[in-house]
C-alpha cells in the first residue's frame, strides 16, 4: 500500500512506521511530513491507499485536511484514519463524520492493530466510493434532461440562484434568455415525435456552439431553452449572442432528404436591472419571449415593464375564456347581408362577443388567446351549437330560406373532428347544409395546406358553401381561390377605403370585382360605411352588402324585427 503519515512529532512517525514496515503480510511504500500544508501538496502530484492523519498539530488541526480532501471530486480518492493522543470518544465521532474511516487512539495503537485498521479502512473507503458514485449518478439524472443531457428547470433554477449571487459580489449584471421554438408544435404533429426529438437535439448543439463554457444552458421542458450570461458589462454583448443563436436555429434542418424549418423567438431579462430574485427574473425574461411570439417571432425582446401588464392581461383574459366557456356566458350577435339589388336581408354572418360584464375585450384580442392556447376548439363548438340553433328557430318561424355564416378558425380547420361537430348539430336542428356558409381566411392555406384542402373539400361535396373572409388584406392570392373548394368571396373593407381621388385603389378594386365574377364567385362587399362605397358597389356589380351603412351586429331578438320587415319585403317583391 503507498501510505501517507502526516504527524508533526517525529517519535509517533517513527513508531508508526515501524510498526507498518514490520508487516510480514504485506510491504508498504511511506511517506512522512509533518503539517497540513505540506500533506495538501504531496497529495496533489501523489496516490496513496491510506493516509494516517494526527488530529492534533500546531498550526493546523488535521481535521481541517480531512475537510479539505472530502471537498474534492471522488472525496479525495483517499482512505483516511485519524490517530490522536487523545481517547475523548466525542473526538471520533466527530472524525467520523468529517469524512474520516477509522479513529486509533495513539496509545491503543499495536501492529496488529494498525493492520487491521489499513484494511477496514480501506474497504470501508471503497464502499463509500461505491456509494457516493451512485449518489452522484443518480443526483446527475435528478439534474439532467434525458434527451439534450442540458440542464433541466430544476438544476436551472439552482445554478441561476448561485450565478446572481457570484454576480452581485462582483457588482456585474446576469443576463437570462428565455427561448422557445416557432412552430416546433406543427412539426411534432406533422412528422412525429422522434423527428422533433432530432430537431431539438440538432438546436442544442447549434445554440451551444454560440455560447461560452462557463455559461448556463438548460432545457425547462418541452421546446422551451434557457441561458444564463453572466458578468455583462453591456446590453450590446447579449444581443450579439441572441442574434447569433437566431441566425443558427434560422438555418435550414435536414431530416431524411427533406428541409424543415424551425426558427427561434427569444426574450431578455437583466440582473438586477429588471428583478433580483432568480424566479422574478425567470418571469421577466418569459414575458419578453412571449412578446417577441407576439412581433412575429425569430427575435429578441429586451423586458419592459409595458410587457408585466400586457402578460398579466393576457393571462386574465385566458382564465376568463375558460370561465365563461364553461358557465356558457359568451354572447352572440349577427350582422344581416344585404342582396345589392332588391335591398333585402338574404343571411347573416354570427359574431361572438365578451359576456356583458365590467370588464370587456374584443374579439380581435380574446379570439387570438383562444387560438393560442387551444381553448378557441371548445369555443367554436358553442358558437357552431348556438348559431345554428338560432337559424333553425328563424327559418321556422318566418318559413325564410336564410343563410348563416360561421367564422372558422385555422386552427378548428386543422381538426377532422370539426366536420363530424357540423354534420351532427345540422341534423340535430333539421337544417340544410347549404344555407351554412363557413368562412375562412387565408391565413388557414399558410401551414397543412393538404389537410386543409381535403377537410374544406370533404365540406364542401356535403354541400357547405366555403367563404373567403379578409380577401385583399395581406396574403391574398389567386392561387388559393383556384385550388380550394370556395363558393364566396368576401372583399375587405380596407380595399373599400377610398381617400379621395384613390385611383390605383379603385382599379384594383374594379379589377378584382371583374376576376371574382368571370370565374363565378359571389362577392360581398364588408364594412360598407359610406353611401359613396354603397354606389360603388353597386357599379362593380357586387353581389352582397354587409356593413354599418346598413347594420351593425346585433342581437338576435333585433334580427327578429328586421326579419318581420323582411317577410313584408319579400311579399312585396314577390309581387312586381
Amino acid at each position: 500500500m503507498n501510505i501517507l503519515i502526516v504527524d508533526d512529532d517525529l517519535v509517533d512517525r517513527k513508531l508508526i512506521k515501524k510498526m507498518l514496515i514490520s508487516d510480514d503480510s504485506q510491504l508498504h511504500n511511506i511517506t512522512e511530513v509533518t503539517c497540513v500544508c505540506e500533506g495538501l501538496k504531496v497529495i496533489e502530484n501523489n496516490h496513496f491507499d491510506i493516509i494516517l492523519l494526527d488530529y492534533n498539530m500546531p498550526k493546523e488541526d488535521g481535521i481541517e485536511m480531512l475537510i479539505e480532501m472530502r471537498k474534492k471530486p471522488k472525496l479525495g480518492n483517499t482512505a483516511i484514519i485519524m490517530i490522536s493522543s487523545s481517547e475523548n470518544s466525542t473526538l471520533a465521532i466527530e472524525c467520523i463524520e468529517a469524512g474520516a474511516q477509522d479513529f486509533l487512539p495513539k496509545g491503543d495503537i499495536t501492529g496488529s492493530s494498525l493492520n487491521k485498521a489499513l484494511i477496514y479502512a480501506k474497504k470501508r473507503f471503497e464502499a463509500e466510493q461505491r456509494m457516493h458514485n451512485s449518489y452522484l449518478a443518480v443526483k446527475h439524472m435528478a439534474e439532467r434532461d434525458q434527451l439534450t443531457g442540458l440542464s433541466n428547470r430544476y438544476h436551472f433554477e439552482e445554478i441561476l440562484k448561485v450565478m446572481i449571487a457570484k454576480n452581485k459580489r462582483a457588482k456585474n449584471c446576469v443576463a437570462l434568455l428565455a427561448l422557445d421554438l416557432d412552430n416546433f408544435k406543427n412539426i411534432n404533429d406533422t412528422l412525429g415525435h422522434s423527428v422533433g426529438d432530432e430537431i431539438l437535439i440538432q438546436t442544442v448543439h447549434r445554440i451551444n456552439s454560440c455560447l461560452r463554457q462557463n455559461e448556463g444552458f438548460a432545457r425547462l421542458g418541452g421546446d422551451e431553452f434557457a441561458v444564463i450570461i453572466g458578468g455583462i458589462c453591456n446590453i450590446n454583448q447579449i444581443g450579439m449572442i441572441a442574434n447569433r443563436i437566431l441566425a443558427e436555429v434560422s438555418k435550414p434542418f435536414l431530416h431524411e432528404g427533406r428541409t424543415l424549418s424551425c426558427s427561434v423567438s427569444i426574450g431578455s431579462a437583466l440582473y438586477p436591472n429588471d428583478a433580483t430574485e432568480s424566479h422574478e427574473l425567470l418571469k421577466c425574461a418569459d414575458i419578453a419571449m412571449y412578446r417577441s411570439k407576439q412581433s412575429g417571432k425569430s427575435r429578441i425582446s429586451f423586458y419592459k415593464e409595458q410587457y408585466q401588464y400586457e402578460f398579466s392581461r393576457r393571462v386574465d383574459i385566458q382564465n376568463s375564456i375558460k370561465e365563461h366557456i364553461e358557465e356558457k356566458n359568451f354572447r352572440l350577435f349577427y350582422q344581416p347581408v344585404y342582396c345589392s339589388k332588391t335591398q333585402i336581408m338574404t343571411g347573416v354572418e354570427a359574431l361572438i362577443r365578451w359576456p356583458d360584464s365590467t370588464v370587456s375585450y374584443t374579439p380581435d384580442e380574446f379570439i387570438p388567446i383562444a387560438e393560442e392556447c387551444r381553448l378557441i376548439e371548445p369555443l367554436g363548438k358553442w358558437i357552431i351549437a348556438t348559431a345554428l340553433e338560432q337559424l333553425s328557430a328563424w327559418q321556422q318561424s318566418y318559413e325564410t330560406p336564410l343563410t348563416l355564416s360561421i367564422n372558422i378558425s385555422p386552427i378548428q380547420l386543422q381538426k377532422e373532428a370539426l366536420e363530424t361537430y357540423l354534420l351532427k348539430t345540422v341534423e340535430k336542428y333539421n337544417l340544410k347544409t347549404s344555407s351554412i356558409i363557413l368562412e375562412i381566411t387565408e391565413t388557414a392555406f399558410m401551414e397543412n395546406s393538404k389537410e386543409v384542402i381535403d377537410i374544406l373539400t370533404s365540406l364542401s361535396d356535403k354541400r357547405f358553401r366555403i367563404a373567403l373572409d379578409d380577401f385583399g388584406m395581406g396574403y391574398s392570392s389567386i392561387s388559393h381561390l383556384i385550388s380550394y373548394p370556395i363558393d364566396i368571396v368576401k372583399l375587405d373593407k380596407s380595399m373599400q377605403s377610398l381617400d379621395g381621388e384613390n385611383n390605383k385603389r379603385l382599379k384594383v378594386i374594379e379589377s378584382l370585382s371583374l376576376m371574382l365574377k368571370k370565374l363565378d364567385f359571389s362577392v360581398v362587399a364588408e364594412g360598407v360605411e359610406t353611401q359613396t362605397q354603397h354606389q360603388l358597389c353597386k357599379k362593380l356589380n357586387i353581389d352582397y352588402l354587409q356593413g354599418f351603412l346598413f347594420s351593425k351586429p346585433i342581437p338576435a331578438d333585433e334580427i327578429n324585427v328586421l326579419l318581420n320587415t323582411y317577410t313584408k319585403q319579400i311579399s312585396q317583391y314577390m309581387k312586381r
